[in-house]
């Protein structure tokens, strides 16, 4: 009987977390975090002026990370050309994300996290502390177009590139 307690406890933890996911269509949590090119970076500044985009990852300096930051920053160009701002964004202190920027050539700037309170509202946040490889798209009007929680790192410029056109982001415009 105790087992069955635990086990329908659990279900039911597991269903008020899911209850509250963050889902397509949804307002975008506000954020604002610091970024690795030593700006500050929220929701709100992009609010009916640009799409962006927010590319989760568990921890800099490990393998799989290393490649999705090398993929994005040799293949920018195909994300520079559509009226995006693109961003990485960890929990791993600003000073580890400058190294690894620096490190990897990223010519973007990569979002630092350190309190987990951004992560836990774009429910990223895995149970062993580390954000879900998960990419969010986001609207001109801050809602929720797409999250892909299926990332191939080798080729996640191209990914993001081909997933923006589809969901009709368009070029830049020149100025």
């Amino acid at each position: 009987m105790k087992q069955l307690n635990n086990l329908i406890l659990c279900l039911l933890a597991t269903v008020s977390l899911t209850a509250n996911a963050l889902e397509v269509g949804d307002q975008a949590p506000a954020f604002s975090l610091q970024a690795t090119d030593g700006k500050t970076y929220s929701l709100e500044q992009f609010h009916d002026k640009q799409a962006i985009v927010i590319a989760w990852y568990p921890k800099a300096f490990t393998s799989g990370c290393t490649i999705e930051c090398k993929s994005l920053a040799q293949n920018g160009h195909l994300l520079k050309r559509l009226d995006v701002t693109y961003f990485m964004a960890s929990v791993d202190p600003l000073e580890s994300n400058q190294k690894f920027a620096e490190e990897n050539e990223a010519d973007f700037p990569l979002l630092s996290d350190p309190t987990k309170e951004v992560a836990r509202a774009y429910d990223v946040l895995a149970f062993y502390g580390f954000p879900k490889r998960h990419t969010l798209y986001i609207g001109k009007d801050g809602k929720v177009l797409f999250i892909d929680r299926k990332i191939n790192a080798a080729t996640s410029a191209q990914d993001m590139a081909a997933k923006l056109e589809e969901l009709g982001i368009p070029a830049r415009q020149a100025s």
